[in-house]
């Protein structure tokens, strides 16, 4: 079994910003831990796809785009 490293970091963030994390966090029974790592890792997709001169989208049940996501 491999475990990995693990670096143990502050944040500061506005009150608005933590009750939205929280309040996902709560939503999801997840830790607000595992809404960082799942948003960073999706920062790491959109990276990527621009880099790759791809776009990022929210798409529909029926494969509509419905929202670009942008500004990355």
């Amino acid at each position: 079994m491999h475990t990995k490293e693990k670096v143990r970091m502050s944040l500061d963030l506005s009150k608005d910003l933590y009750e939205k994390l929280d309040s996902l966090a709560n939503s999801d029974h997840v830790s607000k831990s595992d809404i960082l790592r799942k948003a960073l890792g999706l920062m790491v997709v959109a990276t990527d796809a621009k880099k790759q001169h791809k776009k990022l989208g929210v798409f529909s049940e029926k494969d509509q785009l419905e929202k670009e996501i942008v500004g990355f």
